[in-house]
């Protein structure tokens, strides 16, 4: 199977799904080859390329663990399904010290058919990023968004992955269980972003849902963002998955995704530059909020690629 980043990108192009294990294995590859057919890919790919933004609905679902996510996504990968729409998850799981792979194998977290051949799923090592995402998961996403209808972030739900996964996604889900007051104390204090979306997990509880479902629609208005809907949903007696789904859609026909898009990729480049170069080129680059600061002036058509490259020549210069 062909691992030509340029070759894998026009297949993608063309809706050829089929091609997506070859690209995950070509993004997750750490060798100096790889790295330059990845480039090639997201070349290839850039909506400069396609003449657009890829189509797919790129969908980041995250939340505390155990809280039901992954139960939540084999119900929604269902609907989708039912729906007739294509789907590719990646699901970010902790690493293993001892393999450094993925912990969790994607075939235990979610139900799904695995002769379904427009059904993808991939589970990815977060490594050493506690809570973030894996290096390859904002390749692949960018990658699998130009064949694909939905493409699902399933992040751990710990620390920075709802900052992390909001740079990535069109839409994010964020996942709570009823009780838990864990997003409630996180929209007070403002220590993660507004999702576009809240899901209150076991509904069938019944009076402890409902109330979780008040407080998060209070504090929503308390913080002037009462369009976030929030969801009540059961995995266990199938309620509320169509609701979501609803959220999910009205929320990206609301979206300006050519400017979401856009930042994506900036913070994409960003991402990519910090974790070859590390603290010591973002210091070169005046920290992280002058280097954003200088990515927004950038020329918008850049691909991800020219605009690591331009990071990359800059540092250089003002670390001198």
């Amino acid at each position: 199977m062909s691992t030509d980043g340029a070759d894998l990108g026009a297949r993608l192009a063309d809706g050829d799904v089929s091609a997506a294990p070859a690209v995950l294995n070509l993004v997750e590859s750490r060798t100096p080859a790889a790295g330059a057919q990845t480039a090639a890919l997201l070349a290839a790919l850039s909506p400069a390329s396609l003449g657009r933004e890829a189509p797919a609905h790129v969908v980041g679902i995250t939340g505390p663990p155990g809280v039901g996510k992954s139960s939540l996504l084999s119900r929604l990968v269902a609907h989708w399904r039912g729906s007739g729409r294509s789907v590719a998850v990646l699901a970010v799981d902790p690493t293993s010290r001892r393999s450094g792979g993925a912990l969790l194998g994607d075939r235990a977290r979610l139900e799904v058919d695995p002769n379904d051949r427009r059904l993808f799923i991939r589970s990815t090592a977060a490594g050493d990023r506690l809570g973030g995402l894996a290096p390859a998961t904002r390749a692949a996403a960018t990658a699998l968004a130009a064949a694909f209808d939905v493409v699902v972030i399933e992040t751990v739900g710990v620390g920075q992955s709802e900052t992390e996964v909001a740079d990535v996604a069109d839409t994010v889900a964020v996942v709570v269980q009823p009780g838990s007051g864990d997003v409630l104390q996180f929209l007070k204090s403002g220590i993660m972003e507004v999702p576009d979306a809240l899901v209150v997990t076991k509904s069938d509880l019944g009076r402890i849902a409902d109330r979780t479902v008040a407080d998060l629609l209070a504090a929503l208005r308390s913080l002037g963002a009462a369009e976030v809907e929030v969801v009540a949903v059961s995995s266990v007696a199938p309620s509320g998955i169509g609701e979501l789904a609803g959220a999910l859609d009205r929320h990206r026909e609301a979206l300006d995704l050519r400017a979401r898009r856009l930042r994506s990729r900036r913070m994409h480049a960003l991402a990519d530059f910090t974790a070859e170069y590390g603290d010591r080129g973002l210091r070169a680059l005046g920290g992280r909020r002058a280097a954003e600061r200088w990515l927004a002036d950038q020329e918008p058509g850049l691909d991800v690629p020219a605009l690591q490259r331009l990071l990359a020549a800059r540092a250089q210069v003002t670390g001198a």
